[in-house]
Formats: C-alpha cells, structure tokens, sequence
C-alpha cells in the first residue's frame, strides 16, 4: 500500500490543544486523522452530527434579543421613542465615532 501526504491548515491553538488530547488518548495526530479518514470510508458520512441551527431556532433567539433589548429600553425609558427619534440617536452616534 502505498501513501500519501495530506496538508491542512489549522489554529495552531487549536492544533496544541488537538496534538495534547491525541497524546492523551496515546496516540498521534496522524493516527487520529487516519481513524477519522477510515470512519468517513467505511461508513459513508461523517461519524458526528453536522448541523446548522433549525429556522425556528433561530427566530427564537432572535425573539429573546429583541425582548432583552425592549426591557433595556423600558428600563432606560426609551420605549416609547419614535422612527425619527432612534435615527437622530444612531447619527449622533456616528458623528462621534
């Protein structure tokens, strides 16, 4: 059999801290990456849930921000700003920075 070089690029904390835990284990990274590589063949997908946040997740966090940002505002006393008003703010703001 023979073999071949794979290059990847990667945090080299997060390359420390990988190197670390496969010395843990007792083994090396480049036998961690082949059990990896051998899984994904031998199973035809990757061997762990790759998800991205559901749609209504997302809308529900989205939800709590503006709500933690109304009782900001209540508790400040800006609730009741207008359009126009929230705008003058933001220019303000931005002629200062």
């Amino acid at each position: 059999m023979s073999l071949s070089a794979l290059t990847i690029r990667l945090d080299s904390d997060l390359k420390n801290q990988f190197d670390a835990l496969c010395e843990d284990f007792g083994m090396s990274t480049n036998t961690a990456f082949n059990i990896y590589v051998r899984t994904v063949v031998r199973e035809k997908r990757i061997p762990f849930p790759v998800e991205s946040s559901s749609r209504r997740e997302v809308m529900e966090k989205g939800r709590q921000a503006f709500y933690r940002l109304r009782n900001q505002a209540q508790e400040a006393g800006l609730q009741d700003m207008s359009l126009d008003e929230i705008n003058e703010e933001i220019r303000k703001y931005r002629e200062e920075q």
